[in-house]
């Protein structure tokens, strides 16, 4: 895997680990915040917890499922940056420096599109 690929699921998986870490259990969510949040090894991991490199990975993996399971289902993440992508266009649409009635209608619906989610 990439670096950038790598990076790009590290960014995800903490994202997701945010929104759902209550619902993994207490070893998941250890595993996960030792190997994504503190960059620890698998090999260091293992020595942590006296256990093989392997079980640690499988542990992690499951994990990662998990949260990929739950925002299948409850979409948190995607509705988050769905407000982020709105609200950045709303900021956009304040800083412009004549604020058209064609831009204040824009933001409006930006604003009861944020209230609908």
């Amino acid at each position: 895997m990439s670096q950038e690929n790598w990076l790009d699921k590290t960014n995800r998986i903490n994202l997701l680990f945010d929104f759902y870490e209550s619902l993994l259990t207490e070893k998941q969510q250890t595993f996960l915040k030792y190997y994504f949040h503190d960059d620890f090894s698998l090999g260091e991991i293992a020595a942590e917890f006296d256990i093989s490199r392997q079980a640690v990975y499988e542990h992690i993996k499951r994990a990662e499922q998990m949260l990929e399971m739950y925002e299948e289902k409850l979409k948190l993440l995607e509705k988050h940056e769905q407000r982020s992508a709105q609200l950045a266009k709303l900021r956009t649409l304040l800083n412009e420096p004549d604020l058209t009635d064609d831009n204040r209608r824009k933001m409006i619906r930006i604003v009861e599109h944020l209230l609908g989610i």
